[in-house]
Order: C-alpha cells, then structure tokens, then sequence
C-alpha cells in the first residue's frame, strides 16, 4: 500500500505568474544598472553581482529540491519497511505480546 504524493503539482497560472515576476525584476535591476550615473567599472561590478546572484537562486532551488525529493523518497521506504513489518506480525500467534 503506497500512500500517494501528497506534493501539489505546480499550476500554469502559477508558474507563469512566477516567471513574468522573475523576467521583470531582472529587467528593472538591469535598466537600473544601465540607467545609473556611474562609471564603466562599478556598472561592470555591479552586473558581475547580478548575473552571480541570479545564478545562486537558482542553485539554491535546485538544491532544495533535491533535498525534499530525497526525503520524500527516504520516507516512501520507511513507510513500506514499517508496512512489511506490520503484515509479518500476527498479533493473535500465541507466545507474543
């Protein structure tokens, strides 16, 4: 008996929702860096830094997804091992308690 995933799929509302939000902070950060009065370097820094935190974020989501289907797998097995043992024990065999 495996108990079914209680993980919600992700809507397409939801998704794109998510990714216009995402495509239009990332282009207001980078008319914000081109718009700045400043000189060629600190733009160039201050790109550098955009481009390793986009890249960051989406290194921290996978590794959090990652993490949860891990535990989401370790947890299916847990509950098939506690099944089997379960089904094995016959509580009306006389010796246990």
């Amino acid at each position: 008996m495996t108990t079914p995933s209680i993980q919600r799929p992700t809507t397409t509302a939801f998704f794109v929702q998510a990714a216009i939000s995402f495509g239009l902070s990332l282009a207001a950060l980078v008319i914000g860096i081109i718009k700045l009065p400043v000189g060629q370097w600190e733009r160039g820094f201050l790109a550098i830094g955009l481009v390793f935190v986009v890249s960051s974020a989406f290194t921290l989501a996978k590794c959090v997804r990652d993490r949860q289907e891990v535990e989401e797998v370790t947890n299916r097995v847990d509950k098939a091992r506690i099944d089997k043992l379960l089904i094995e024990q016959d509580v009306f065999k006389p010796g246990q308690v």
